[in-house]
């Protein structure tokens, strides 16, 4: 464990200005409070807040964070609290210590509800102070390094957890080095073999070659020294993880993959990085469109950098970075550097992001979600996006992640834009709505009234705002739709008994069932969530009931008293079909059709077939059918399908869609029937429809009885 001298020289060497005593009296009082714990692997529990402490001085950190390191268990884990942390060491420290505590006690990984309520209190704890989120990475960090001492399942679940969120949330804040350590350790518990494999191949790719960083590293060092440019280079194979993904992505084996050493070249001014790169494109042949100029267009993170990928000694392609030193120092430490110090003062850094601003850029696009989903969508497409630079006809630059469409491209100009949308032209000529955007290209949108967002563009956006857009503006459509409908439902329902159906009706209907206004009981029924039988009951109880009818408890003929009766729900049999019970236990007896495949699965178990057959009576219209109907795509459609039901005295208690393409729709309809010629009639007036292309009758076996 480093004594407390040691941490406050590493603090020291980058702060002369500290505060050595409120280290030592955070180092003494954290010591004090974990007396007697331990860690799994059997050290003292003390050793890990310290690790954490020192990790955080690697970052240049102040004095605030590098104490709550020491102190970010003790709330949770020691007798001590809030106020007295607060005492001893003042409200800032106190409000960090109790922000890791929260963070904590989060479940990230649980169910996708929970995990999406728990990334909104992460993101409102980063909010507050970034620093927050800085001592949980090194905290996980130092977490991930010692996983060995834990049980399996718990190294798997960790593992995943930080290859998920944690690794990705230090990629999206510009702390690359770290995102690719916790993916390394991450990768080391999750698929060992893979990981043992690349290194092995290394070993042998070494042996065959040599040392080839230290070749192309004194390659580039000779080119720079005869142009008299001054540059520290550095060489280094990429992490055993990094190669796995490009592996997996680009379906290659290690021997057929390229670039798999990368370089670092760290120059003095931003005018040497663009001699460097006329440098190395001279000495050596540029890859096509592995070229990124992240300094004409840094990252939203305040990265910069100039990336170039080139063919080597031996055709071998390597990966080169330029940039300055101060852009060094931010491509390190990310939106970190805000904080980083040196000689005792908070360093100047003009490439160092505001906190405050980046988190607004972050989460400006989770606002617009409207339910737990889309803001886990969100959230997940913001941390693993990398970025494309675009243009617009006038030449501002518009930033879109990896994989985006020029229906990214509209929305992220404006809402409006997207909603209108009909066209693109990607360079001037026009494309796909779903083509892939490249850095550099001009994207023109084409736009028109009446335009209109289709449900298919949901699958073909990627941005967390364009969803969000297209989702909201289905949702205000689908309403007024659901209305339409509901309205025409309500109608032939009403009619069913007899009455016509006007507002006053409707606001009786609504009020009786307890909603706010007559468009929503329409909504409601339109979109299948009331049954319009139970609108008219509302208002007409007395017109429901029928006495002449056969009762649900009376339908079939074979039961004793003591057993229960159900249909079942995968072949759903109407009175009049030939019918046979199949006893389950806990269930009573399931009624099931003859033909029923289902029946297969029971067939040598005669002792579980009950005999039955429906009663000789009249039954009421309580048998719920599901009709598969295939229809035109074409105004006023619907509505006809729904009248030529309700005409045959049937109501539809349920409607959902199953697939919408340009031309035609096939929906599934839910038909309560009184019996087997009540369905064949029902049919036989759809068939005879001219924009019914198919009606057939609806089986779903994955349903159970």
């Amino acid at each position: 464990m480093i004594d407390v001298e040691d941490l406050i020289a590493l603090v020291r060497n980058y702060n002369p200005r500290t505060n050595e005593a409120m280290i030592r009296s955070a180092y003494a009082y954290g010591r004090e409070m974990h007396e007697g714990q331990f860690r799994k692997s059997g050290e003292p529990y003390f050793t890990h807040p310290v690790a954490v402490a020192a990790i955080l001085t690697e970052q240049q950190l102040d004095d605030a964070t590098i104490i709550t390191a020491l102190l970010h268990d003790t709330i949770e884990d020691t007798k001590s609290t809030y106020s007295e942390v607060a005492r001893l060491f003042g409200t800032e420290v106190a409000e960090l210590v109790d922000g890791v505590t929260k963070l904590t006690n989060l479940q990230l990984s649980s169910s996708e509800t929970k995990q999406a309520e728990n990334f909104r209190k992460l993101f409102m704890a980063m909010s507050k102070d970034l620093r927050v989120i800085l001592v949980k990475l090194a905290d996980r960090l130092h977490n991930m390094r010692t996983i060995k001492s834990m049980r399996p399942e718990k190294q798997m679940q960790k593992a995943r957890e930080t290859m998920d969120i944690f690794a990705p949330l230090a990629g999206r804040m510009g702390m690359q080095w770290m995102r690719e350590e916790l993916e390394d350790l991450s990768f080391r518990v999750i698929n060992p073999e893979a990981r043992n494999s690349i290194i092995r191949r290394f070993v042998m790719l070494q042996r065959e070659t040599g040392d080839v960083i230290h070749k192309i590293t004194h390659d580039i060092r000779a080119e720079l020294e005869k142009e008299g440019i001054e540059a520290d280079v550095f060489g280094r194979a990429k992490k055993p993880y990094s190669i796995w993904r490009k592996m997996e992505e680009k379906q290659q084996s290690f021997s057929r993959l390229s670039d798999i050493y990368g370089f670092r070249i760290i120059t003095g001014s931003e005018g040497d990085c663009y001699r460097v790169l006329g440098v190395v494109h001279q000495r050596w042949r540029a890859v096509p469109t592995r070229f990124k100029d992240y300094i004409s267009q840094p990252k939203t993170n305040g990265y910069r950098s100039i990336h170039t990928t080139v063919s080597g000694r031996d055709g071998k392609r390597v990966e080169v970075q330029i940039r300055t030193r101060q852009m060094h120092e931010v491509a390190e430490a990310g939106v970190a550097a805000h904080w980083s110090y040196r000689d005792g003062v908070r360093a100047k850094n003009p490439f160092a992001v505001d906190p405050a601003k980046w988190l607004k850029q972050l989460t400006e696009r989770f606002e617009t979600a409207e339910d737990h989903s889309e803001f886990l969508e969100h959230v997940k497409l913001e941390m693993y996006s990398d970025q494309v630079f675009c243009f617009t006809p006038k030449g501002e630059v518009v930033k879109l992640p990896k994989g985006a469409t020029p229906l990214d491209y509209a929305y992220g100009i404006h809402t409006r834009i997207g909603d209108s949308c009909v066209g693109a032209k990607v360079d001037g000529i026009r494309v796909p709505l779903w083509t892939r955007l490249k850095n550099g290209q001009a994207v023109e949108i084409l736009t028109a009234e009446g335009q209109r967002p289709q449900a298919t563009w949901i699958d073909i956006v990627v941005t967390g705002r364009a969803k969000a857009a297209i989702r909201k503006k289905l949702r205000e459509e689908d309403r007024e739709r659901f209305i339409k409908l509901g309205r025409e439902l309500a109608r032939v329902a009403f009619n069913h008994v007899g009455k016509r159906v006007n507002d006053k009706v409707l606001q009786t209907a609504a009020k009786q069932m307890l909603l706010g206004s007559s468009e929503e009981l329409l909504a409601r029924l339109g979109s299948a969530e009331l049954a319009a039988r139970s609108v008219v009951q509302a208002v007409y109880p007395e017109l429901v009931q029928t006495g002449d009818e056969v009762s649900a408890e009376r339908a079939v003929v074979g039961l004793s008293e003591d057993q229960e009766l159900k249909r079942a729900k995968c072949c759903q049999p109407v009175p009049g079909e030939r019918i046979v019970g199949i006893s389950y236990r806990g269930q009573g007896v399931i009624i099931h059709a003859i033909d029923c495949p289902a029946l297969e699965e029971v067939e040598d178990q005669t002792d579980r077939w009950v005999d039955l057959r429906w009663h000789s009576g009249r039954h009421g219209a309580v048998n719920t059918v599901s009709l598969d109907l295939t229809i035109s795509n074409d105004a006023g459609v619907l509505g006809r399908i729904c009248t030529l039901i309700g005409e045959q005295r049937a109501n539809i208690s349920d409607l959902s869609f199953v697939d919408r393409k340009p031309d035609f729709f096939r929906l599934i309809v839910d038909v309560d029937l009184r019996d087997v010629e009540h369905l064949h009639a029902v049919m036989l007036a759809l068939e005879a429809e001219s924009d019914v292309a198919r009606v057939r009758r609806y089986r779903n076996l994955d349903r159970k009885p």
